[in-house]
């Protein structure tokens, strides 16, 4: 792959992202597809129980940060149930909004929503590290809540290529902590909130099967300073960031230069 700028991140990132594929590949081909199909209908309800509340809470914060303009192109990759997607609308009503996300299950759920509040969003299904659109296409772009299940160099290449020169790249997602010991903490309380969420909502198999990997999804991942130079290192510039306390949730704005 060709990176922006011909630049490319340090080698230790993609040591990294080969280690992350060799030991993720299987689950992130099959297993979580069964898992966001099962899920999809009480995802949101779900998502907010394990945090109690805390969910609901980031994604306004993160949507307070995301900048837009009237008549934008706004593109939501990894967008599940269209929250990110309605709250912009419901800020900026005149938003050109398009979804990506390869779960036909959680799409549906999210235009159901989006149609309920009289929005309407553009919904595309299929593999997020190859965007079907044209160079330059969008002013924002936005990720959140999935990062970890994907390949971020890959993904954050092709995000800079279809953003417009001037276009802003916004991510949040649970990184891993760079204190030890907030990490292993983390790891531990993670665990037991999966297990007494599937519990809760009679998750099916596939979801009880993943509760160790969505663990070690983050212990493998990258911590706020290390995404912020995986971004630098695929062309982005003016990298900011801002982050929750523990550092065990960061977002990110990157610009398109």
């Amino acid at each position: 792959m060709n990176y922006a700028h011909d630049r490319e991140p340090n080698l230790d990132f993609q040591q990294r992202e080969q280690a992350r594929s060799d030991a993720f590949s299987p689950i992130w081909q099959d297993t979580l597809q069964d898992v966001f199909a099962d899920v999809a209908p009480y995802y949101d309800v779900a998502s907010d129980f394990a945090s109690f509340g805390m969910c609901s809470r980031w994604r306004k914060t993160f949507i307070k940060w995301i900048e837009v303009q009237p008549g934008h192109q706004v593109l939501d990759v990894c967008a599940g149930t269209n929250g990110v997607g309605i709250a912009l609308l419901k800020r900026q009503p005149d938003l050109r909004v398009s979804a990506m996300d390869r779960s036909a299950e959680m799409q549906s759920v999210g235009q159901q929503r989006a149609r309920a509040r009289g929005f309407e969003i553009e919904s595309h299904i299929g593999d997020v590290h190859e965007l079907p659109f044209a160079d330059n296409s969008f002013d924002v772009i936005t990720l959140q809540f999935a990062s970890r299940h994907l390949k971020m160099i890959e993904l954050a290449s092709e995000i800079r290529r279809v953003l417009r020169p001037g276009g802003s790249f916004y991510h949040s997602d649970m990184l891993r902590p760079e204190n030890p010991v907030v990490a292993k903490l983390y790891g531990a309380y993670l665990k037991a909130c999966l297990s007494g969420t599937a519990l809760a909502f009679r998750s099916g198999s596939a979801a009880w099967s993943c509760r160790d990997y969505f663990v070690r999804a983050i212990e493998m991942f990258y911590s706020e300073a290390e995404l912020t130079q995986l971004l630098k290192g695929v062309g982005f510039s003016e990298v900011t960031s801002q982050r929750a306390p523990g550092g065990i949730l960061a977002s990110h704005r990157a610009i398109k230069r």
